[in-house]
């Protein structure tokens, strides 16, 4: 049977022959959308053409899915899939028997990676050093020597263990620490020690670090608040590769300018971009970049190899990746 994909995702070049010659290989039909984006985090516009389409690739928007019942599979380009997260969506999509993925397994390590660098630079003081190399020049050796801290061995609780936890949690396998996960329903399958949200207090005063890896929703919304902030061992790092939205931004400046939370690094905030002006810019060993924790040179490649593993499943009818809902 020949089936049309439509996609919304401009590809860069050398992805999109690939993209391309993996569809036409299996005798696929490709629609590319007039309203496609580079961005994986732009919501899609309504389009007429994807009424056309067996499979819909990319950001197509929530409501134009369900406009059209044609559609078998639904491929999202991102690991969020917040807009898709709806009692309606999911509703429609189970009655119809589509099926939709997220690209988790193609952010998962990247993000883990960026995390773990957030972590090594903040104990050996890295961002201090270049603001150093580009202004003052100083030689403050012996303080600085002794103010250093080790990764090894400590403990880090990561809030939300989905594939970018699980990743992270086997990067850090080598400094021999505690790793704790919380999450609101742990299935027993999770490799670390974990606790639910409603036990996290615990873990939170125990934490050297703590990443923050939760999608938006209503329960995760502002759930890193002055509370939690408040929980943790004072001093702790925070880490934010989740969602801007999980975190209460005013609470973590305060929380930040008190020394409760010893330093932070952001790639996700609300709203984004972010404000010249906005505050956290300024907070005391605050380091922020801009939501490219998931990114790499090879991104593009490795979301069109995720998607041609899954199509092959599809068409043959076996258990596909990351499948959600």
């Amino acid at each position: 049977m020949s089936l049309t994909v439509w996609t919304n995702h401009e590809l860069r070049p050398g992805a999109r022959a690939l993209f391309a010659e993996g569809l036409a290989a299996a005798g696929a039909r490709l629609i590319q959308s007039a309203q496609s984006s580079r961005s994986v985090l732009d919501q899609g516009e309504p389009d007429p053409t994807l009424g056309e389409a067996d499979i819909a690739y990319g950001q197509p928007d929530p409501d134009d899915v369900m406009r059209h019942p044609r559609l078998k599979w639904i491929a999202i380009s991102t690991a969020g899939y917040t807009r898709y997260d709806r009692t309606d969506f999911r509703a429609a999509m189970r009655a119809r028997g589509t099926v939709v993925t997220n690209a988790s397994g193609v952010f998962a390590t990247p993000c883990a990676e960026h995390l773990l660098a957030m972590m090594l630079a903040l104990g050996r003081q890295l961002p201090k050093y270049v603001l150093n190399q580009a202004g003052p020049h100083g030689w403050p050796y012996l303080d600085d020597r002794y103010a250093m801290t080790l990764l090894t061995g400590q403990t880090v609780v990561i809030l939300g263990y989905g594939a970018i936890g699980k990743r992270l949690a086997e990067l850090l396998a080598p400094f021999r620490g505690r790793v704790i996960a919380v999450r609101r329903a742990p299935r027993g399958d999770e490799g670390v020690e974990t606790v639910t949200t409603e036990n996290a207090a615990a873990a939170l005063a125990a934490a050297d670090h703590v990443v923050n890896v939760l999608p938006d929703n209503p329960v995760s919304r502002g759930w890193c608040n002055a509370a939690r902030f408040a929980q943790m061992k004072r001093g702790a790092r925070f880490y934010n590769v989740g969602r801007g939205t999980s975190v209460n931004q005013p609470d973590l400046v305060a929380a930040l300018q008190s020394g409760q939370v010893g330093g932070a690094y952001l790639d996700a905030l609300d709203p984004e971009p972010l404000p010249p002006e906005h505050p956290i810019w300024t907070a005391p060993n605050c380091h922020i970049t801009q939501h490219i924790g998931g990114g790499s040179r090879e991104q593009d490649e490795a979301l069109v190899r995720h998607f041609l593993e899954n199509f092959r499943r599809f068409r043959v009818g076996e258990a596909m990746v990351d499948r959600i809902g």
